[in-house]
């Protein structure tokens, strides 16, 4: 039976750039398994910052994971457009900077046997993770 997590993520920086932050939240079955809150440091866009939380927690549950990764699905819920799209191969990534992050994360992704990008509106990431 194939294990069935659900990530939800969301980043942004104080200026932009400024200071970078995330928080992301990943479920089991409707059970918390992770909730954090990461700081990145001076000079980081939003953008950056929603990529790199996204990041943290696909490794994080990877690396938690091990190798039963492989068998386990992922749905990635975000208010990021931008991530959602750029990492579903609907809009290009021009920025350098960005395509590093989005080919690191991809590399995360291809660890779990699927993962599928969900969009969800603005509201929905402050209700789950207070940002």
């Amino acid at each position: 039976m194939t294990a069935t997590y659900d990530v939800i993520f969301d980043g942004g920086a104080k200026g932009n750039p400024g200071l970078g932050y995330g928080s992301y939240q990943i479920t089991r079955d409707g059970a918390v398994i992770a909730h954090t809150q990461l700081n990145f440091g001076a000079n980081v866009t939003n953008n950056q910052a929603e990529y790199m939380t996204l990041l943290n927690a696909l490794q994080w549950l990877a690396d938690g994971l091990g190798n039963s990764a492989s068998s386990a699905s992922v749905t990635v819920h975000g208010d990021s457009q931008l991530v959602i799209k750029q990492l579903s191969g609907e809009w290009k990534i021009k920025d350098a900077r960005l395509r590093r992050i989005a080919m690191e994360t991809r590399a995360q992704m291809d660890r779990f046997h699927d993962v599928s990008l969900t969009w969800h509106r603005r509201d929905v990431s402050v209700q789950r993770l207070g940002h």
